[in-house]
């Protein structure tokens, strides 16, 4: 039996390479299909940043055949959740979403060193996104 996910959401950055790719991985891998995933940037990228596919890696999630995506209008409808990770005022705003901006460190141009707090940070705040959208099933 299949079921439909019981919520969309959509991670935005600048050039979808880092940040929202992570944010992306871990939500698909925690929850699995009971949430759809979309991610996209306001200005995408030629590839997914080496340092956040080798610290994905290191926990167990493979983000290495991600291409970062255009933000459209589309899926920013499409979505119940928008997560904004410093696109600035980039994405559009629909009545009816939910719209929340996590305010973390770029990866883009730093080392691994510097990517897995980062990698930390985004997967604890994907732990309290699915326990709230969890909560709101339940609700």
């Amino acid at each position: 039996m299949t079921t439909s996910p019981v919520a969309s959401v959509l991670f935005v950055c600048v050039h979808n390479a880092g940040r929202s790719q992570m944010a992306a991985g871990f939500l698909n891998h925690l929850a699995g299909n009971r949430i759809e995933v979309r991610s996209a940037g306001s200005v995408p990228g030629d590839q997914v940043n080496p340092a956040a596919v080798e610290a994905m890696q290191e926990v167990g999630v493979d983000i290495s055949a991600q291409k970062p995506k255009i933000l459209t209008t589309e899926a920013v409808q499409a979505s119940d959740y928008v997560i904004t990770m410093g696109c600035g005022d980039a994405c559009p705003v629909f009545p009816g979403k939910k719209y929340l901006d996590w305010a973390l460190e770029d990866p883009a141009g730093q080392g691994i060193e510097a990517v897995r707090p980062i990698r930390d940070e985004i997967k604890t705040r994907i732990e309290a996104l699915i326990a709230e959208i969890d909560a709101q099933q339940e609700g």
